[in-house]
């Protein structure tokens, strides 16, 4: 049975894990090399569980374990930035092979009825939109809240709302939701008092996504239908 949206709901889309996954080094090669071109320090992600966090956040775990003092980090960490920003998008690599399951078609879906779809993303800007471009992915997303604008996830998927309304879009609350695949996205989701929709696609054990309780836990973007957009449609489990 096909399901047609009654209302235009707005999605709100993690990156990695969720969109694209495996997207091979060169992301955290970035950061390191940034780093070091910046400060000299030698670092690395080493032992620093990325997954769902900012990359400033990770950019700063990385410099105090090298040692480096808060006032040297936050003094740097502007021009860190950039320098991680202008390495990614000279030695991204092509990751139209880097999708995770259904998400061209299930984009392609939710467009064609009306959604308007965003990005909640721990990258910084130019990596997070330079890796959906070389995905194929980005012409899909309107706009997208990254990890430099806020403090934390919730801060940015709130950052997201607020832009969706700049733009016109008149939803309701129950109207939105988060797809993600790390526990900080669903953490995110309830403080903003949206919908969250998880998927099994990043490396997250499913057992604790579950524990998280999500509105919706799915195999990956090939299980979302278009009924669980609507706003009764909560505390459901897709089988795989």
């Amino acid at each position: 049975m096909h399901f047609a949206l009654t209302s235009k709901p707005l999605l709100l889309f993690d990156i990695d894990g969720t969109l694209v996954r495996r997207a091979g080094p060169h992301h955290r090669e970035a950061l390191v090399y940034a780093v070091r071109r910046v400060t000299g320090l030698e670092t690395t992600t080493e032992g620093i569980p990325v997954q769902g966090m900012l990359d400033p956040d990770i950019l700063t775990q990385m410099m105090q374990r090298a040692g480096a003092s808060r006032l040297v980090i936050r003094r740097a960490l502007p021009e860190i930035m950039r320098a991680a920003e202008g390495r990614y998008l000279r030695v991204c690599p092509v990751l139209a092979e880097k999708h995770c399951p259904g998400v061209e078609p299930v984009l392609q879906r939710l467009r064609r009825h009306g959604a308007l779809l965003g990005l909640v993303t721990g990258n910084l800007t130019r990596i997070g939109w330079r890796k959906l471009e070389r995905a194929g992915l980005g012409h899909y997303f309107e706009f997208g809240a990254f990890g430099e604008m806020a403090r934390t996830r919730a801060g940015l998927a709130r950052l997201a709302i607020r832009e969706a309304r700049s733009r016109g879009w008149k939803g309701s609350l129950t109207q939105v939701s988060l797809i993600g695949d790390a526990p900080a996205d669903i953490l995110a989701a309830r403080a903003n008092r949206i919908r969250v929709i998880a998927v099994q696609t990043g490396i997250t054990p499913v057992d604790e996504l579950r524990a998280l309780s999500p509105d919706i836990l799915i195999p990956n973007l090939r299980y979302l239908r278009l009924r669980m957009l609507r706003p009764e449609a909560t505390n459901s489990r897709a089988q795989q």
